[in-house]
């Protein structure tokens, strides 16, 4: 599928204006690389730019760009659609060398003279010198995270497009994983596969190790290890997957390894997820609050609430985003506002498993929120064999 690319940059960067303009914000500042990703289009370095500010993006209300790239790499932006100024990144961080408060001094100056007299900004993703530097510089600070979680909430058509594209690539990639299950492999051989036939079809990582086997499928968030699989064993697999240009792709899936049957406890465990799954996404649409959604969500037996996942469902995009939607408890004010709107990613999820098993069950799917329903994204077949 062909993509625009600079047609996609051009509609996150006007949807994030448009926040900008709704919550009165003349001006953020980023170092958050999926941030820096949205707002310009500008892609480098992205899980090392995770440990620190090493590149960093400033957004103007006017619609202009100024672009901190990594130095020695101002030369990947050539062409860029939305950020036409770039400018080598200064050392912000400690691990950038012994100079770097002067260089923080140096940079202080240099914001100052791109937002034109501008004295409030909000900000994301510093360092506490870099903060306290900008604010004897006379800048009024603000949070930068809820405008960039509140424009990435809503999906624009582009984006829509890439992410169909992605789930189709990534489902490909599960495949593979699929296919290389087998007693006697282990988990990471088996892992890897996904991770190969992802980055060969341009995917960018995976943000998570969510495979395991056996007595690791319980509790849940158990990550990828040298534990051989043995025939009969239950194999949980959660995507977690940036695929094409870098948008995410979350579903998951319950495997049985092996030619051994399913027992019937297997097949029960299995049943409970897959019914709490599809039955809190059918409650998903349009003006659907938040609170109604948790308070109508299937309701988890006894036994397994004291292990089941964490929250009902997530936002996606550019990897989980907001909302993370919480769970409903009785006699418990619900203090989670908001409803679901057109234009979001939903993903739902379930996970059933009790200590007396010592094994559990994880499901996850997709889905758009439309004008008038929802749309399911993901289309992985569920296990015939555990469904049986």
């Amino acid at each position: 599928m062909e993509i625009d690319r600079a047609d996609l940059v051009r509609q996150t960067h006007k949807r994030l204006l448009k926040v900008m303009a709704d919550l009165d914000v003349p001006a953020v500042l980023t170092s958050n690389p999926i941030n820096i990703l949205y707002a310009t289009g500008a892609r480098n370095m992205t899980v090392f730019s995770l440990m620190g500010p090493f590149r960093f993006a400033l957004i103007l209300a006017s619609g202009d760009v100024v672009l901190w790239e990594f130095a020695g790499c101002e030369h990947l932006q050539v062409g860029n659609p939305v950020a036409t100024d770039v400018r080598p990144a200064p050392g912000l961080s400690p691990i950038s060398g012994a100079s770097y408060t002067k260089e923080i001094t140096r940079f202080v100056a240099d914001l100052q003279s791109a937002l034109g007299g501008e004295r409030r900004l909000a900000v994301e993703g510093f360092d506490l010198p870099v903060i306290d530097a900008l604010r004897s510089g006379g800048l009024e600070l603000a949070d930068a995270t809820n405008v960039f979680s509140t424009a990435r909430l809503i999906k624009q058509p582009l984006e829509i497009a890439v992410m169909c594209e992605a789930v189709s690539r990534v489902e490909a990639a599960a495949a593979s994983l699929e296919a290389a299950i087998s007693p006697g492999a282990s988990e990471v051989e088996v892992w890897s596969e996904f991770h190969r036939h992802l980055i060969a079809t341009e995917g960018e990582y995976i943000s998570t190790r969510l495979f395991q086997s056996g007595s690791r499928t319980f509790p849940y968030f158990q990550e990828a290890g040298a534990r051989q699989m043995q025939s009969g064993d239950l194999v949980c697999f959660d995507t977690d997957a940036l695929g094409y240009l870098h948008y995410a792709v979350d579903f998951s899936r319950t495997f049985l390894c092996g030619d051994k049957p399913a027992n019937q406890r297997q097949k029960d465990l299995y049943k409970l997820a897959y019914d709490q799954l599809h039955h809190n996404a059918a409650l998903l649409g349009p003006g659907v609050s938040y609170e109604d959604f948790a308070r109508a969500a299937w309701p988890v037996p006894p036994e397994y609430r004291g292990h089941g996942y964490y929250c009902l469902g997530h936002g996606l995009g550019l990897c989980g985003e907001f909302p993370y939607v919480p769970h409903y408890f009785d006699d418990v004010p619900y203090a989670f506002d908001g409803q679901f709107e057109p234009g979001m990613v939903i993903c739902i999820e379930s996970y059933i498993g009790a200590e007396a098993d010592s094994e559990g069950v994880k499901l996850e799917e997709q889905f758009l929120i439309t004008a008038d329903g929802m749309e399911r994204m993901t289309t992985y077949p569920f296990s015939d064999t555990l469904l049986a």
